[in-house]
């Protein structure tokens, strides 16, 4: 069974960073799309980071909100992504979700699959 899980959340103070962790078991993310989504309370999910699958040339594409701050990555031996946030806002508070797609890479939710997401809490 296909199944995604993210670790890593945690509770940072204002500059602070953390490392998020994207495992899957049932699919090899090197031969998939694989992207970072949050959603905030109150507010709509939106796209963070996604990474195209090895073939695709393991393009990369950041939203502008975090551009500069933080880094996708994949450990295709450990069939792991990473998202490394440095200098993390309040405005990051958030439920992060990883998701995955054999057929898709980018920041619109087209994925077929979804983890069940990791919180972010940052203090000011």
């Amino acid at each position: 069974q296909l199944q995604l899980v993210e670790s890593g959340g945690g509770s940072v103070q204002f500059g602070g960073n953390l490392r998020l962790s994207c495992s899957a078991s049932g699919l090899a993310l090197d031969d998939a799309g694989v992207a970072w989504f949050r959603q905030a309370p109150g507010k709509e999910r939106e796209g963070v980071s996604a990474i195209s699958d090895v073939r695709g040339g393991s393009r990369i594409v950041y939203g502008d909100s975090v551009k500069g701050r933080f880094t996708i990555s994949r450990n295709n031996a450990k069939n792991i992504v990473y998202l490394q946030m440095n200098n993390l806002e309040p405005e990051d508070t958030a439920v992060y979700y990883c998701a995955a797609d054999p057929n898709y890479w980018g920041l619109n939710q087209l994925y077929d699959y979804w983890g069940k997401g990791t919180l972010v809490t940052v203090s000011a």
